[in-house]
């Protein structure tokens, strides 16, 4: 199972859900890939130190002697491994502009490790370029994670529009794994309002688990660690044991 998470939208807890959903499966004895293909590198700073990155997915995609192996690395959690990202692949589009196999870069690389991971977790960037389609046409599964705060569906009909254009050749058997509600204050009318809207568009794609606010999930990124090694016992780690098992479930 290759699972891309995206939307286009940024801070919807989209890297916090590929950190705390890799490391949950990990948890759970898969063996399991962390790709991050956000040059932001957070997803990478959650597990490896940046000084010791000697290669990245950068190289991978654009250099056709760096294999994918060359750069993934194992985490600070066992059964977890990571391909790092760096700031550098901000300018992979730039490079790829105009190559036929532009968007099969991650698919063509993945496919040689492919047998040793059940389960892959694509970490997107928030945009719907050349990156993200790439994760696209890679990924088995798409996990869009959705804010629940106003504007929370802003964007996602491009986010789907894409989607269908990926299916339609580059990846027909690419499937929505679900729609994740994020950041939710049960607290506020907002969010119980945007909680049934998103419910309305999306129906049954969308996950039972909800993500709450929680401040021990939001301050674990600054600790360099997922919610399962900084809190175990919080209510965040709780929310993505959950939807682990749901992810588990849809697989």
């Amino acid at each position: 199972m290759i699972v891309a998470i995206a939307n286009q939208k940024g801070g919807v807890g989209k890297t916090t859900t590929a950190i705390n959903l890799s490391s949950a499966l990990a948890l759970r004895g898969h063996r399991t890939l962390l790709i991050d293909l956000d040059p932001q590198a957070n997803s990478t700073l959650s597990y490896v130190d940046q000084k010791k990155v000697d290669r990245s997915v950068y190289d991978a995609i654009a250099d056709s002697a760096c294999s994918l192996s060359d750069v993934i690395q194992p985490s600070t959690q066992e059964g977890l491994w990571v391909a790092p990202a760096r700031i550098g692949l901000a300018k992979l589009e730039a490079q790829l502009v105009g190559d036929l196999d532009a968007a099969f870069r991650v698919k063509d690389k993945l496919a040689a490790v492919r047998d040793q991971f059940p389960y892959v977790v694509i970490d997107c960037p928030p945009t719907l370029g050349l990156l993200t389609v790439n994760a696209l046409v890679a990924a088995t599964h798409l996990l869009i994670p959705i804010q629940s705060s106003y504007f929370a569906l802003e964007g996602t009909d491009d986010l789907l529009e894409t989607m269908d254009k990926v299916r339609l050749r580059a990846n027909p058997s690419l499937k929505m794994l679900g729609v994740l509600i994020t950041m939710h204050d049960r607290r506020t009318s907002l969010a119980r309002d945007t909680k049934l809207q998103i419910r309305e568009v999306f129906g049954a794609q969308v996950f039972k688990t909800i993500i709450s606010k929680n401040v021990r999930l939001e301050e674990s990124p600054a600790y360099r660690e997922s919610i399962f090694s900084h809190a175990p016992n919080s209510t965040g780690a709780a929310d993505y044991y959950s939807l682990c098992e749901e992810v588990m479930a849809r697989a």
